[in-house]
């Protein structure tokens, strides 16, 4: 059973920075698809950012580029997200989902290709 486990949220002013991660019992080496997702209060759940482990295609949201940076460490199975100059607006409950089938430009955001979720971590970002 793959159970991703995020970990790295906190509360941050407005600038600052965090750095999100998540753990799968899964080889993120082979052709998998580890995704960030954020979900605020009384909005729909949007893709953040992912990343093809066998290939190393990543994919951004286009309100986080310029701003996160998504990566991986194969040895620990373990995918980051590295958020800077966080705004209010990033405030939510993140995400990481494991998609088996690897991702692709027009598939990453959509949540119904995820196979695996994880709990969440909140991330608060005050002004």
């Amino acid at each position: 059973q793959v159970q991703p486990v995020e970990s790295g949220g906190g509360s941050v002013q407005a600038g600052g920075s965090l750095r999100l991660s998540c753990a799968a019992s899964v080889n993120t080496d082979n052709r998998r698809c580890m995704g960030w997702f954020r979900q605020a209060p009384g909005k729909e759940r949007e893709g953040v950012a992912a990343i093809h482990t066998g290939r190393g295609w990543i994919y951004y949201a286009g309100s986080v580029k310029g701003r996160f940076t998504i990566s991986q460490d194969n040895a620990k199975n373990t995918v980051y997200l590295q958020m800077n100059s966080l705004k209010p607006e990033d405030t939510a409950m993140y995400y990481c989902a494991v998609d088996l089938d690897g991702c692709y430009s027009g598939t990453w955001s959509k949540e119904y290709e995820y196979h695996y979720w994880g709990q969440g971590t909140q991330v608060t970002v005050s002004s």
